[in-house]
């Protein structure tokens, strides 16, 4: 028998972004954005501050999709599916490769505290396969520290900090935008940052025109309005993804008390916490082939999505 704690398995249903925050008629002025980007941040800030059972594999989803939107910034191809494939498919501790480490980069973000230190930042540079020397990287912990400090408004303190590392190297927009997601973390107090703005990045947010247009980048004219903007819309595709995987760990949760395996207690610990399980995940207590039968019951009972398409190497989660 499964034994789950039952204050996880809360049914209220999360917070939505309320409709009138996301639809804007035109460009909106810059007080209309930043009121927007409030409301739109406080009700975000429920959940971000939430420890529900599912607030892991949300997290993860949120990373995963940052990630996509990175790979287009980096001149890679590569899609959810295989960013999934390069992560969860890997031999333990062996490289990821390119798009995968960046990928971690992205999921190390959602799962540590907001903390920026040079030897932290350092590891993330070598992810995003940038180097900086240990002294700019001092002098830029410093200034997220300053910023903390300053009691500027979240969105304008995320992004400052993306405009201040362009300012320091035009290369690392990747960085600019994995710090922005840190700061406002750091400047709302959440216990851990939500990966957003990447995914909003090549959207109509950063638009220079309604519709098209040149990308605005950190720092360019209309970049604290873009951020404002970006969060509205990020907020509320967070707070949809959190609607859908609430309904699905609920889901996971009622048929749990049916599941005699042993170990199954870890696999659906590990579906509530990450993005993908492997199909033929191995634990201390569960085999690879009672993993694979685990799952074709979990299946039966509709209470995991096979993610990959594939007839092997299969990847599951809510």
């Amino acid at each position: 028998m499964i034994r789950l704690d039952p204050a996880t398995a809360s049914s209220n249903a999360p917070p939505s972004v309320p409709a009138w925050a996301i639809t804007s008629a035109g460009a909106p002025s810059d007080g209309d954005a930043a009121f927007r980007a409030g409301a739109a941040l406080g009700v975000l800030d429920t959940l971000g501050r939430a420890q529900p059972a599912w607030a892991g594999v949300w997290r993860q989803r949120l990373a995963l999709d940052c990630a996509g939107a990175s790979m287009r910034l980096a001149g890679r191809s590569e899609d959810a599916a295989a960013l999934r494939d390069a992560w969860c498919l890997r031999q333990a501790g062996a490289d990821p490769g390119p798009a995968g480490t960046i990928f971690g980069a992205w999921r190390q973000l959602a799962g540590q505290p907001p903390a920026a230190t040079p030897d932290r930042l350092g590891k993330i540079l070598d992810q995003l396969g940038l180097h900086w020397d240990f002294e700019a990287l001092a002098a830029l912990c410093e200034h997220i520290d300053d910023l903390a400090r300053s009691g500027r408004p979240a969105p304008f303190a995320a992004a400052a900090i993306a405009a201040h590392v362009l300012a320091m190297r035009p290369d690392a927009e990747l960085l600019a935008w994995w710090l922005a997601d840190l700061v406002l973390a750091q400047s709302l107090g959440w216990p851990r940052p939500l990966p957003l703005l990447m995914a909003q990045a090549f959207g109509p947010s950063f638009r220079a025109e309604a519709g098209g247009g040149k990308r605005i980048r950190p720092a360019e004219r209309d970049f604290e309005r873009a951020v404002c903007v970006a969060f509205v819309q990020a907020a509320a595709q967070a707070c949809r993804l959190a609607d859908e995987l609430s309904r699905r760990a609920a889901k996971l949760l009622a048929v749990a008390p049916k599941l005699r395996a042993k170990g199954a207690g870890e696999v659906i610990f590990l579906l509530l916490n990450e993005d993908a399980v492997s199909g033929s995940v191995t634990t201390r207590s569960l085999s690879r082939f009672a993993s694979r039968r685990l799952f074709e019951r979990l299946q039966q009972l509709e209470a995991v999505r096979e993610l990959s398409g594939r007839a092997t190497f299969r990847l599951f989660g809510l």
